[in-house]
Formats: structure tokens, C-alpha cells, sequence
């Protein structure tokens, strides 16, 4: 089935700077249908309001963790289909995100290739 540019996608990150990065690398390669929230407690109240298709997370956030957040994410049934992403910073971080059960993950420093390359690994080929 091939990937649909319109699927929505909700990043989630505690720097304005992380999001607007890989909002603007998401739209170079064709998404449109982007939305954010600045911490765990905003994504869970959007994710509620709205199904998307993707879940693109950082792992260390305050407040609420990316894991904290993945979790709540897999416990909830209306979320079963949603695959979820970790932004890591460190090679760490991402074994975590994978054995917490994350459908893949995006190491900073973020660029426009290697986000297609993982997107393509979990999404399919676009």
C-alpha cells in the first residue's frame, strides 16, 4: 500500500527548535498534515481529539518521558495501529526507544535523507 502524503503525523518534542526542523524536513519530502505538541501531556490530549498515523517522539523530555509517552500511547486501544517514532540523541537512547517497543527512531542531528530512510523502514517506500 503506498505511503499517503496526507497522513497525519504529530511530532512531539520539548524544543521548539527540534519541531520546526523536522517540520520543515517532513514538508521537503511531500508530508502535509503535521501537527505538534511541546510535551507528553499535549500529544495524549491531541491523540485523543484526532487518529494519527504517526507519532514522531522525543525520548528525553521533561515532565514526561518519550517512554512514559510511548507507553501510554501502546496501552490505549484506540492507538493500535499508530506506529510511533523516538528522536534519540545517542545510540542509547535509541536501543531503548526499540526495546520499549517504538516502531523505529531518528538520530540527531536530524537531516532530510536519513529521516527518509527511516520513515521508508517504517512507513514503506514513498
Amino acid at each position: 500500500m503506498p505511503v499517503s502524503m496526507q497522513m497525519p503525523i504529530l511530532i512531539v518534542d520539548d524544543y521548539n527548535t527540534t519541531i520546526r526542523v523536522l517540520r520543515n524536513l517532513l514538508r521537503q519530502l511531500g508530508f502535509s498534515n503535521i501537527d505538534e505538541a511541546s510535551d507528553g501531556k499535549t500529544a495524549l490530549a491531541k491523540l485523543r481529539a484526532k487518529p494519527y498515523a504517526l507519532v514522531i517522539s522525543d525520548w528525553s523530555m521533561e515532565a514526561m518521558s518519550g517512554k512514559e509517552l510511548l507507553q501510554r500511547i501502546q496501552s490505549d486501544e484506540r492507538c493500535k495501529d499508530m506506529k510511533v517514532m523516538v528522536i534519540a540523541n545517542d545510540n542509547h537512547e535509541a536501543e531503548d526507544g526499540n526495546r520499549a517497543g517504538a516502531n523505529g527512531y531518528i538520530m540527531k542531528p536530524l537531516n532530510a535523507q536519513s529521516l527518509k530512510t527511516k520513515l521508508s523502514g517504517v512507513l514503506g517506500a514513498f
